[in-house]
């Protein structure tokens, strides 16, 4: 498998990972916490599964096999918010790394097409880890 591929599939693991805890998240916040964070956690995990399907497509677009399977850094079950938005911080910080490495494998190979959403999502990466961390502040 090359490079390539094995970047993107670990983004598409993340990816996955992402939208499970989102969706957890959201089912569990309480609270007053809940009107604000529960619809926070449930864009954040659709915009995963966009991700993932503009991921997703990049695999197949360039012959690769698409993993099924979420990263496996185990997702914490709690209601502490704090607890979440941390969990959140960190899953958003792993993603922007990915996609940033992603970005410069993608540069040498000269796809334009690809290297253009890839730098779309890794700038909304960006952003939700800045959302995230002024929520914990």
């Amino acid at each position: 498998m090359s490079e390539l591929i094995e970047k993107m599939n670990q983004a598409l693991g993340l990816e996955l990972r992402a939208m499970n805890m989102y969706a957890h998240y959201a089912a569990y916040v309480t609270g007053l916490n809940r009107l604000q964070l529960e619809p926070l956690f449930q864009r954040e995990a659709s915009e995963s599964m966009m991700h993932a399907a503009t991921v997703r497509n990049a695999i197949v677009k360039h012959d690769g096999e698409c993993v099924t399977e979420r990263n496996s850094k185990p997702i914490l079950h709690t209601v502490n918010t704090t607890e979440m938005l941390e969990q959140a911080l960190q899953t958003e910080v792993l993603a922007s790394e990915a996609y940033g490495e992603l970005m410069q494998l993608i540069e040498t190979i000269g796809d334009r097409e690809l290297y253009d959403s890839i730098e779309q999502i890794y700038l909304t990466e960006l952003r939700s880890v800045e959302e995230m961390r002024l929520l914990l502040i």
